[in-house]
């Protein structure tokens, strides 16, 4: 059974830092991408980043440059660094590992930006 479990969020002022992290269990978690995705109140979940096997990496525009994705393979865990938080990072953060043809996804862990 694939588990994801998020944790590290919280509410920080802007400028601030966090990093969340993703315990993962119930698949070979090396072998497998991993993607950070974040929805806001009232909009779309959002891809955010995300880290191949090869710990290749992507982010989205509003992102880059103040975000790393990174992987610890030997405590199946993903891990987003998020600096110079805004306002507008605002979101509940997902954590995803897409299985077969199916998208699964932690349970999420909010992020709060205010001052």
């Amino acid at each position: 059974q694939v588990q994801l479990v998020e944790s590290g969020g919280g509410l920080v002022q802007p400028g601030g830092s966090l990093r969340l992290s993703c315990v993962a269990s119930g698949f070979p978690f090396s072998s497998k991408a991993m993607n950070w995705y974040r929805q806001a109140p009232g909009k779309e979940r959002e891809m955010v980043a995300a880290i191949g096997s090869f710990s290749d990496t992507k982010y989205s525009d509003s992102v880059r440059g103040r975000f790393t994705i990174s992987r610890d393979n030997a405590k199946n865990t993903v891990y987003l660094q998020m600096n110079s938080l805004k306002p507008e990072d605002t979101a509940v953060y997902y954590c995803m590992v897409k299985r077969y043809d199916e998208n699964l996804w932690g349970q999420g862990t909010q992020v709060t930006v205010s001052s």
